[in-house]
């Protein structure tokens, strides 16, 4: 790809110059396009469009229905980011702050934060995400939205493969936790001990009463109604620190997306809190580098991304936090010059320890479109299902995102009450110069900055459509020389990664790799592409 140009894509051209990717094509169409991780999602958003509603209204009906379909990455209980298009770009933080009479010496006592209970939990933003893009953007009513959820969730629907997958690895952590305070959790999830499997039927009565009483209320009952009074009851009850005022006074906020001139294009991730800046970070790295005079499956293009990405890390670990209590700015961090710098650390060799340079200081993902907006959207309980807790009688599965606080003092991330900890939900986005390219993400905890990094690179720098640059094989970095393999990843390249001292671990679980989606706007064309390694599925009209 031409530096400063889009050329658009010529997809049959890129599958079959990459033969291993021919599963899927890309789907194309004009008027709307849905890219989401369940088929009875993206159906729910497809539905919206053919009611007469917009990219927002077929967005929320497919984030909202996913916390009914694929309860195992995210809930009613979620957080969530959102960056829209409608002329120009908008970012949507809607992550919860932790309790106000959040107990934090007991947590700065422990080497790390717990993982499960009342302690991980901090105020869920994804109802208010719902609200404030339904109230600027949406054309339906805000009741319409609900409809495919609450259906789903009074009918039932068969679980899909890769959700029972999951559900099933979750059984072994969840069904063995005592306390009342998981009881809840327990009943609705597991009734008869076990995870649901493949096309069996679930459904949540108790989910659906509580989908409409947020429709109803506009989601007041929420934050501020009968369910955040259910909410607060059962923390009172069995331990818990939320309480009324701290559900009444959330709010998402509106925020500057920030972003990186990457060859020509512009990458644009949500700032501070999130590790989407890792990307950007990378990037600038990165792009010193002729990347594209080597093969995109080549030991130098993955040796190169990789240690581009560790320096990332480096940075965001140290630094980011809640942008209140951070004390290097998100300009420092992204200037090209000290991009430079750090470029000239990576050698042939892995980086075996690597600090910062500068003054110390489960999630879903779905894409949607249509003639006059692009949706980039991500909302997600963190690990899997969550907290563990769940309020009796509303299915409200609560998030563990306080569980990303770090208990290291004088840390921006500190864990201290009514703060926002570090997310590592990521919405992404692409545009050049005034016009718009498109939307993607990839779900997956720490993986998700890498994973963005792998779709810009697999764009720009290897000129794959959508499906192509989902579909390819992925590295993942994990610690120290720690890397990750998608056993796709040709043995000739683990080899040499291994002779340039990373120490490389090959897996055939598709989950450790997330789970991305993709919408692309080329000459008014809508191209999606919908990950391979989850149940998803991409439409268009």
């Amino acid at each position: 790809m031409k530096t400063n140009s889009w050329e658009g894509f010529s997809t049959e051209k890129q599958i079959n110059h990459y033969p291993y990717l021919a599963k899927r094509r890309v789907v194309m169409g004009t008027k709307g396009a849905i890219a989401t991780s369940q088929p009875l999602a993206t159906l729910a958003g497809i539905q919206m469009l053919l009611a007469g509603g917009n990219a927002i209204d077929a967005a929320l009906a497919t984030a909202i229905a996913l916390t009914v379909v694929e309860p195992t990455s995210n809930g009613i209980g979620s957080d969530a980011f959102a960056l829209v298009w409608d002329g120009k770009l908008h970012g949507l933080n809607a992550s919860g702050r932790s309790p106000q009479n959040l107990p934090t010496q007991a947590f700065l006592d422990a080497p790390k934060m717990p993982d499960l209970g009342w302690g991980t939990v901090t105020v869920p933003g994804a109802v208010s995400s719902w609200r404030s893009l339904s109230q600027r953007w949406g054309k339906l009513p805000f009741e319409q939205l609900f409809e495919p959820a609450i259906r789903y969730a009074e009918q039932g629907f068969p679980v899909s493969p890769e959700t029972a997958r999951a559900w099933k690895r979750a059984e072994q952590i969840f069904t063995r936790l005592p306390g009342a305070e998981f009881q809840p959790f327990l009943s609705v999830f597991f009734p008869t001990g076990r995870a649901p499997r493949a096309g069996e039927i679930w459904n949540s009565p108790d989910h659906a009463r509580t989908l409409r009483s947020i429709a109803e209320s506009q989601g007041e009952s929420f934050y501020r109604g009968e369910l955040a009074d259910a909410i607060a009851q059962f923390a009172e009850q069995t331990g818990g620190f939320l309480d009324r005022h701290d559900l009444a006074t959330h709010q998402s906020d509106w925020v500057d997306p920030i972003s990186t001139n990457y060859r020509g294009i512009t990458v644009w991730e949500t700032p501070p809190n999130t590790h989407g800046i890792a990307t950007l970070i990378a990037l600038n790295i990165l792009e010193g580098f002729d990347l594209a005079q080597y093969p995109r499956d080549s030991v130098e293009s993955f040796h190169l991304q990789i240690e581009a990405m560790k320096l990332a890390f480096a940075e965001v670990d140290r630094h980011v936090g809640d942008p209140l209590s951070m004390r290097v700015s998100h300009t420092d961090l992204l200037d090209k010059a000290y991009a430079s710098e750090r470029r000239q650390l990576i050698g042939q060799t892995a980086l075996s320890s690597i600090s910062s340079g500068l003054p110390k200081g489960g999630t879903v993902y779905l894409a949607a479109a249509d003639e006059d907006l692009i949706v980039s959207f991500i909302q997600s309980n963190y690990a899997g299902f969550g907290s563990g807790i769940l309020i009796p009688g509303t299915g409200i599965a609560l998030q563990n995102r306080a569980s990303g606080f770090s208990t290291e003092a004088g840390h921006p991330n500190q864990v201290a009450p009514n703060k926002r900890p570090y997310h590592t939900i990521i919405p992404g986005f692409l545009s050049l110069d005034d016009r718009p390219i498109g939307a993607f993400g990839v779900m997956g905890g720490f993986m998700q900055p890498q994973g963005h990094l792998q779709m810009v690179v697999n764009l720009i720098d290897y000129g794959m459509n959508p499906q192509t640059a989902l579909d390819a094989p992925r590295w993942r970095w994990l610690a120290n020389n720690q890397v990750l393999l998608e056993q796709s990843v040709s043995s000739d390249i683990a080899i040499a990664l291994s002779d340039r001292h990373h120490q490389i671990q090959l897996t055939a679980e598709p989950s450790a790799f997330g789970r991305g989606q993709m919408i692309l706007k080329d000459n008014n064309v809508l191209i999606a592409g919908s990950e391979s390694r989850a149940d998803g599925c991409a439409m268009a009209l």
